[in-house]
């Protein structure tokens, strides 16, 4: 589950971001214009349906990715603990990373496309107010094009908010797992805790509920000190 959220993360820092500064440099445009449209798109719909869409379209219509468990039955796993995808990379077997990501990328994409709108439209609308601000006017004057003066200068303080945002997302994507894993019967804490439900096993039931309120809080506390980290206002007080 972890892994699955992790890289369902970085897909969504990777779409929402990318398109986040382009929106941010085309302000006022058409492109920004559409850029808003997909973001709005993108978030109207749960995770869950964006999953049935992947299968229905990636599954069975134009079947080129996996639908169904999180590696492939024939394959010798030699893993020691249940993160596969770090051990096949660690142990550089790519035969085994390949098959996995195959199988992950899916149900990775359905739990990253809402994050990737909400991350898209905060993010575009903090580079809009600081690209206003005195020094990004100064490193204009200075010559950079419009994409340096971004990257350069207006990212790293407009990131501040966003940051904030994706801790929250996160323990929000961490549950959203729970339907997604299911769908694509995906081995993980999300599938175990249907099962329980269904098998009305209490105790194991509420195993998972403290191991997802102790991923929330832990989660949580460590953007909590990465915004302190990054921020220089509350270093100095």
């Amino acid at each position: 589950t972890l892994e699955l959220a992790i890289v369902a993360l970085l897909m969504a820092l990777a779409i929402g971001g990318t398109t986040a500064i382009i929106g941010a440099r085309e302000r006022g445009t058409a492109v920004e214009a559409g850029i808003d449209i997909a973001s709005g798109a993108a978030l109207s719909i749960p995770d869950f349906l964006w999953g049935l869409v992947l299968i229905l379209l990636f599954g069975v219509l134009v079947p080129v990715f996996d639908i169904s468990g999180r590696v492939s039955p024939q394959l010798d796993l030699p893993f020691v603990t249940q993160f596969y995808l770090f051990e096949s990379i660690v142990r550089l077997r790519f035969d085994l990373t390949k098959d996995l990501l195959g199988h992950m990328l899916m149900p990775a994409v359905a739990l990253a496309l809402p994050l990737a709108a909400i991350i898209s439209q905060l993010l575009k609308q903090s580079l809009k107010e600081v690209l206003d601000l005195d020094y990004v006017v100064l490193a204009r004057v200075k010559g950079f094009s419009e994409t340096q003066v971004i990257l350069r200068e207006a990212l790293k303080n407009a990131a501040l908010p966003t940051l904030t945002l994706v801790g929250v997302q996160f323990t929000f994507l961490i549950g959203g797992t729970v339907i997604v894993e299911r769908l694509f019967s995906y081995e993980g804490l999300g599938n175990m805790a249907i099962d329980a439900v269904i098998n009305r096993d209490l105790p194991l039931i509420q195993g998972i509920v403290l191991v997802f309120a102790l991923l929330f809080v832990l989660i949580n506390l460590t953007v909590d000190m990465m915004y302190a980290l990054l921020n220089p206002r509350l270093r100095h007080g």
